[in-house]
């Protein structure tokens, strides 16, 4: 890793780390797993009117060391689009505040929902040893991209393609449940496949207001419940996209998950049936609380 690279990577941490968002083994885990191998060459910049491709490597280089997100898809991966982000490296801040509320432990199972760049999935890999992270990718692209970047970076935790609603209920339960994009109702399939006193952290939104991060707790009965803590803005989940922006196409790309080839590079998960939303898993009345 080149000089300046490290650096900005370090820079980066040790921010997150005054702002009392990582702790002493997180700031450890955070250094050992730069940003920058997880972003492809391709990026854009978000700004609030367009996504800007980054056209010089200084460019991509001061956007991967900054606090802002990083943009790694456009129109769900097809050409011809509106230029619409669909995929994105998130906020390190927003990251490390989940990491924080999922409260891992050594010996936890996670499950992560949206696996995208990869690079959540590297960070628990650290943490947590490989065998102990299973992610879900809907998109074949990004699934690829994300088997690809944590080879080379030396993790090979549990990947599979599908849509990430349905969890990956062979290998449950899961001590831990992440969402890396937004969710209108948190999936009874989820919290069933939580262990009882399971934590799942996920953004959610709704058409009346702009999105929250939502802690839960599974009872061990089927339902979990928990509070909100603060804003959270996330792409959301494919098969949770309002009918009227996310249309035919994304609807059957959603329930379809992936085909062709990717289903050779990551497991394909086995098809669930029946799909309910989670008892008791709207927090509290007031979100952004």
């Amino acid at each position: 890793m080149p000089t300046a690279q490290a650096d900005g990577h370090a820079a980066l941490v040790e921010a997150l780390y005054a702002r009392g968002l990582l702790d002493e083994t997180w700031r450890a885990v955070w250094h050992a797993v730069p940003r920058e191998p997880f972003i492809p060459r391709r990026a854009w910049r978000q700004t609030p009117t367009a996504c800007e491709p980054l056209t010089s490597e200084a460019d991509r280089l001061n956007l991967i060391h900054s606090v802002e997100p990083v943009v790694i898809q456009l129109d769900d991966g097809e050409p011809g689009g509106p230029g619409t982000a669909t995929s994105s490296n998130s906020q390190p801040s927003m990251v490390a505040r989940m990491l924080r509320l999922l409260s891992v432990e050594d010996g936890h199972r996670v499950l992560e929902i949206g696996t995208a760049s990869g690079y959540v999935a590297a960070l628990l890999s650290r943490r947590l040893g490989d065998s102990a992270v299973y992610s879900v990718e809907v998109d074949p692209g990004l699934a690829h991209h994300a088997v690809a970047v944590l080879r080379a970076a030396g993790h090979r935790p549990n990947l599979a393609c599908g849509d990430g609603e349905r969890g990956w209920p062979d290998e449950a339960p899961f001590d831990r449940i992440i969402a890396t994009c937004a969710l209108r109702e948190v999936p009874h399939t989820l919290v069933r496949q939580l262990t009882p006193g399971g934590v799942l952290v996920a953004p959610m939104a709704r058409d009346f207001w702009s999105g929250a991060l939502v802690r839960l707790t599974a009872d061990g009965r089927g339902a979990a419940s928990g509070r909100f803590h603060g804003g959270a803005s996330y792409m959301p989940m494919r098969s949770h996209r309002p009918p009227a922006r996310s249309g035919r196409r994304h609807h059957r790309e959603a329930r379809g998950g992936c085909r062709g080839p990717a289903r050779h590079a990551v497991a394909r998960l086995r098809p669930v049936r029946r799909r309910a939303h989670a008892r008791g898993t709207h927090g509290p009345r007031r979100p952004g609380r």
